[in-house]
């Protein structure tokens, strides 16, 4: 069978381009007896982004789609691509592949684009495409099986000769097994499902006492999300990268390599940062590597895109097959930007059964010239809680500039609601430029140019690690953020400038019938002394304090107070906590913008400020965007509130973090229980988290809601007795 060979004289030759064999080589290559069949009409069986991208390439070519959509998802912009679309109802039902089958024959689909997530991957739906005569846009059902188990495909590329992590792929199963091979192996080792990918079923496990709690979380999660909750144990690299090759590969025999990308800037083992090519990487292993990830792919006579994952040791240099995800990824952009390719048009182009369109050569010569790539991924989460997901309506929405060295991939606009049903994703940004550091340039002020107000975003968390001394030089690992958490996660200030732009903003809104009628969002504040409607000189005090601040049992809230008066119009004499006496400044808000311009005696801000309508969940919430980073502030909560919102205030109670679903209760009333000990697990937006006992040797007295149930932020799920319990450091 051919294979894609790089030959290692030509790979060390930074000057000479990769030389595959003849049977790569494309122009004039005679190619079997494959029909082709040109596809005009697609069925898009995925949501977001994605459907919204899909839909694009195929309109291009003029390619008739068909889009589908959830109850949840109705109102949502990728339901609205395209002409023809269905309700495939509950929230779940993007698995339903009879439902999805039936629409596609009904609208006289040929073919079925999966998209990535749901069905992409599932072998089952591959092969039942084909025996009702629907195109798969994607790998036979054989290699995503192979691939999709991971003990198996171990198996396939040890045979391939592609290296692979020391570890146990065995069918036992037992717990003693498992952990028995964890020992020979040696601490820490990885536990990860057979099946699915996303970080999805996988536990970092650095002694034998952790092991069975791991394990059982692992397998839980595993048997959630993919339905299978076998697993496999590998030795853990401590400092590793995570770099993974783009394959294209025709139902011919041929195999390219579009490139390699670095996606080693990860939370939660999900991936935050991409770009291509990786940086600090020696041309000789960048093209062994890509060779490797060929020959994976032939290995399981691969058809279509797929992504070959290696794990990269700093510490040897040496590399190994991690999986192969056999569809289409989330940052294929970053290979779109420095091949200048349309991905998803080449897929199309596969399905048809025609043969690559370029070769191995050619590919190479593209990148040659483009330069490098980056992708950074627009999340609805709060990084500074453990990167917990977000969801609401978007009540602002400010984009960069695109340009042809600026793209946003995005299935939101503002308006929309980010549902907490499914991945917190908002919207990809990828920036192409000359080089690396030419490139991080133009992340940085596209980032600077992004605004999202409604849920919280991980934009200025962007921002921090592009300024961050190690990732500008490309010294990158999969554990950068823990590594580097007191740079990434600094001490949030509300500076001086920031309290007098909401103070001054606040008090224009509230006394300006102008403003409120010229912008309908800027409506008053739920805070009664923020509706003061004496004499527009008369001083006024307004309070603040984080909208990201969350009431429990030993928590403060820092209120912050501020006093202007206005001294003549647009000119004001403000007092914050930190200034020794009042500051003149001078102040206009354009309500069609939404800018406040400030004058400060030192320094001119220039800040965008968005009040979240009253009739929203996030009532009362003002939104800056200013020179000094993003923030959401609110009125301090009087105590009823809490009481009314289902809040504790219980000293020996622990609260959700977030809107959640209870998966498991792990313990029942009259347990005592060892610190740290796990008490439930709950699930948000597709993640598990588990809340553990927040003291050694604490009785339970009542677990407040069954597995299940779904519980809103701050609400209460186990109360203690009272003896002994401290709550306070319960995170």
């Amino acid at each position: 069978m051919p294979h894609c060979r790089l030959p290692r004289a030509a790979a060390r030759s930074a000057s000479s381009a990769l030389r595959p064999p003849l049977k790569t080589q494309l122009r004039g290559l005679q190619t079997d007896q494959h029909s082709t069949k040109s596809l005009d009409s697609i069925l898009i069986a995925n949501r977001g982004e994605i459907a919204i991208r899909v839909n694009r390439t195929a309109a291009k070519h003029g390619i008739r789609t068909t889009t589908l959509y959830t109850s949840p998802d109705a109102l949502s912009q990728h339901a609205h691509s395209s002409p023809f679309a269905f309700n495939l109802g509950p929230t779940a039902a993007y698995l339903d592949q009879e439902k999805i089958l039936s629409i596609a024959k009904q609208q006289g689909c040929q073919a079925i684009h999966p998209g990535y997530g749901f069905l992409s991957e599932n072998a089952d739906f591959a092969r039942r495409c084909a025996e009702e005569g629907v195109t798969f846009i994607g790998p036979p059902a054989g290699a995503i099986e192979d691939m999709g188990d991971k003990a198996r495909s171990k198996e396939i590329m040890n045979s391939a000769g592609v290296p692979c992590v020391p570890g146990y792929h065995g069918s036992d199963q037992a717990p003693e097994t498992l952990a028995r091979e964890a020992e020979n192996i040696g601490y820490p080792v990885l536990i990860k499902a057979v099946r699915g990918g996303g970080g999805k079923g996988m536990r970092i496990v650095t002694s034998a006492q952790e092991f069975s709690d791991m394990l059982e979380s692992a397998k839980s999660e595993a048997r959630n999300s993919f339905g299978n909750d076998e697993v496999l144990v590998e030795k853990y690299i401590t400092t590793p990268r995570h770099i993974e090759v783009q394959v294209f590969a025709d139902k011919h025999g041929n195999c390219v390599a579009l490139g390699e990308r670095d996606c080693s800037i990860q939370r939660r083992h999900q991936k935050i940062l991409e770009e291509s090519p990786a940086p600090n990487l020696d041309d000789s292993v960048r093209k062994d590597i890509w060779e490797k990830a060929c020959a994976a792919a032939l290995a399981v006579k691969y058809e279509g895109a797929g992504t070959v994952e290696f794990i990269f040791d700093n510490d040897t240099g040496d590399f190994y097959f991690m999986e192969m995800n056999t569809r289409l990824q989330v940052e294929h952009p970053v290979t779109e930007m420095v091949t200048g390719l349309d991905l998803v048009h080449w897929q199309i182009l596969i399905a048809e059964g025609r043969p690559l369109p370029l070769t191995q050569a050619e590919v190479e010569q593209q990148i040659s010239e483009r330069g490098h790539a980056i992708e950074a991924r627009i999340y609805a989460e709060n990084p500074d809680k453990g990167f917990i997901p977000d969801s609401g309506r978007l009540l602002h929405v400010r984009l960069p500039e695109e340009t042809t060295d600026v793209r946003i991939d995005s299935g939101f606009v503002q308006g929309d609601e980010v549902s907490s049903h499914y991945d917190p994703m908002i919207a990809k940004l990828i920036v192409r430029g000359e080089d690396r550091l030419d490139a991080l340039r133009k992340l940085a002020v596209a980032l600077q140019d992004y605004e999202v107000a409604g849920p919280v975003t991980n934009i200025d968390f962007l921002k921090r690690i592009c300024k961050s001394e190690d990732f500008m030089t490309g010294a990158v690992e999969t554990g950068y953020i823990e590594k580097h958490r007191q740079e990434l996660f600094p001490q949030t200030t509300i500076t001086s400038e920031v309290l007098a732009e909401a103070a001054i903003a606040s008090y224009l809104q509230s006394t300006s019938k102008k403003t409120v009628t010229a912008n309908p969002s800027l409506q008053p504040l739920s805070s009664p002394s923020w509706l003061n409607t004496s004499s527009d000189f008369q001083r006024r005090t307004f309070q603040f304090q984080s909208a990201d601040f969350e009431p429990g049992p030993g928590k403060t809230a820092e209120i912050h107070t501020v006093e202007i008066q206005q001294m003549a119009p647009g000119q004001f004499s403000v007092m914050t906590p930190s200034s020794p006496a009042p500051i003149e400044v001078s102040a206009s808000l354009d309500p069609p913008t939404n800018i406040l311009t400030t004058y400060f005696p030192h320094t001119r801000h220039t800040s965008r400020i968005i009040f979240a309508p009253s009739m929203t969940i996030s009532a009362g919430t003002i939104h800056l965007f200013t020179p000094h980073g993003a923030f959401r502030l609110t009125a301090p909560q009087p105590p009823w509130l809490a009481k009314a919102l289902g809040v504790t205030e219980k000293a020996n109670s622990l609260v959700s973090p977030m809107p959640a679903k209870i998966l498991r209760v792990l313990v029942k009333p009259g347990d005592t229980v060892t610190k740290d000990q796990p008490l439930l697990v709950i699930e948000s937006m597709k993640m598990e988290t588990v809340i553990r006992s927040p003291a050694e040797g604490v009785v339970v007295k009542r677990v407040v809601h069954a597995e299940g149930e779904v519980v809103g932020s701050g609400v209460e799920l186990v109360e203690f007795e009272e003896e002994g319990v401290d709550t306070a450091n319960q995170a």
